[in-house]
């Protein structure tokens, strides 16, 4: 279930290993990206629907890592860890993803963020060390309809961003006073 972005052809040493998922967002690639790069923000959108998110530590720098836990809507908890391996702002970010430090399956995902007209296109693309571990992400784990609800759930909120930005600039124009 490979979804490509922008007409681009996948990679044939990864294509069975490779997940891609892409979508606009209706904001700059600035926001988008800070999204990604502040806990604060972080926590409040990321994962499937119904997921929440507790940090356990947080550090946003090449080398640095993001230790939480996700909390499934049957009261599963994920033990999730992410190492941040590039990042190139507002434009990309690599990170390692498994379930801790040492997790022999993690897997690795690129996230490029495009400018496109008034919005920003996100293309995350994830390799498997294996199209076995792929597969079962996809069969077991749902990654394919999961990253399609992280980043709808990414949208929802940085349009909620702008909506209370926009609104918190407003301003009664002058003698319009009742």
């Amino acid at each position: 279930m490979t979804t490509t972005s922008s007409g681009a052809d996948p990679d044939r040493t990864t294509a069975d290993r490779e997940i891609v998922i892409s979508r606009a967002i209706g904001a700059p690639r600035e926001l988008v990206f800070e999204a990604f790069t502040q806990v604060r923000h972080l926590s409040r959108w990321w994962g499937p629907e119904g997921f929440t998110t507790t940090t356990r530590s947080f550090e946003f720098r090449v080398g640095g890592a993001w230790d939480f836990v996700m909390h499934g809507p049957d009261g599963t908890d994920y033990q999730e860890w992410i190492t941040w391996r590039e990042i190139v702002p507002p434009q990309r970010i690599a990170l390692l993803h498994g379930e801790s430090r040492d997790d022999p399956n993690a897997f690795e995902s690129v996230l490029a963020f495009e400018p496109d007209g008034e919005e920003t296109r996100i293309v995350m693309r994830t390799v498997f060390r294996t199209k076995e571990l792929r597969d079962e992400a996809v069969e077991k784990y749902h990654a394919v309809e999961g990253g399609e609800q992280t980043l709808s759930n990414l949208a929802a909120y940085v349009a909620e961003l702008t909506r209370n930005d926009t609104a918190h600039h407003e301003t009664t124009p002058k003698g319009a006073e009742s």
